[in-house]
C-alpha cells in the first residue's frame, strides 16, 4: 500500500480550498478560475491515488505489486475533459453577460427577493407559507414563527 506525502496532501487541500472559495464568489470570472483550480486539485488527487510514478502498466507475467493502477489515470483524463467543458461553458456565459449587461457579476433574482420579503411579512404577522403556497395560522411563540435566515436575502441592499 502506498502512502501520500504530507506536502502533496497540503497542496491538494490548498487547491480545493482556493477553488471552493472562488466558486462562492459573485463574479463569473472568479467562478471560472475556481472551476479550473478545483479541476487541477482533482487531477492531482487522482494522480496521487494512483501510486508512485514510473511503474509499468499491466503486463503479462508480472506480479500485482509492480503494476501501476490504470483507473486513476483514466479518471484524471475524464476530469480533464470535464474541466475543459466547464471552462468553455463558463467563458461563453461570462462573455455573454459582459456583452448584455456590461459586467460579469451575478445579480440577485428579483422574484427571489419578492418571495423573501413576502415570507418575512407573513412570519411577522404570525402566518406561515408552506411549500405549496397555502397559508396557515402559526402561534407567534412557536419555532415555525422564528426568523428564516433565507427571508432576509436582499434586505440589506
Amino acid at each position: 500500500m502506498t502512502t501520500i506525502s504530507l506536502a502533496m496532501a497540503a497542496v491538494v487541500a490548498v487547491l480545493y480550498s482556493v477553488g471552493f472559495y472562488l466558486l462562492l464568489q459573485r463574479s463569473l470570472m472568479r467562478v471560472l478560475l475556481g472551476v479550473v483550480v478545483l479541476g487541477h486539485g482533482a487531477n492531482l488527487l487522482l494522480q496521487l491515488a494512483g501510486g508512485p510514478p514510473a511503474r509499468p502498466p499491466i503486463l503479462d507475467g508480472t506480479g500485482t505489486e509492480g503494476m501501476a493502477d490504470p483507473l486513476p489515470q483514466a479518471l484524471a483524463l475524464t476530469a480533464v475533459v470535464i474541466t475543459f467543458a466547464m471552462t468553455t461553458y463558463l467563458l461563453a456565459l461570462g462573455y455573454r453577460s459582459w456583452v448584455l449587461v456590461g459586467h460579469d457579476e451575478v445579480q440577485d433574482d428579483l422574484e427571489d427577493r419578492r418571495i423573501a420579503r413576502r415570507r418575512t411579512v407573513k412570519a411577522s404577522m404570525g402566518e406561515e407559507v408552506s411549500d405549496h403556497g397555502e397559508e396557515t395560522e402559526v402561534d407567534p411563540g412557536s419555532a415555525a414563527a422564528s426568523d428564516d435566515p433565507v427571508a432576509s436575502v436582499g434586505e440589506n441592499r
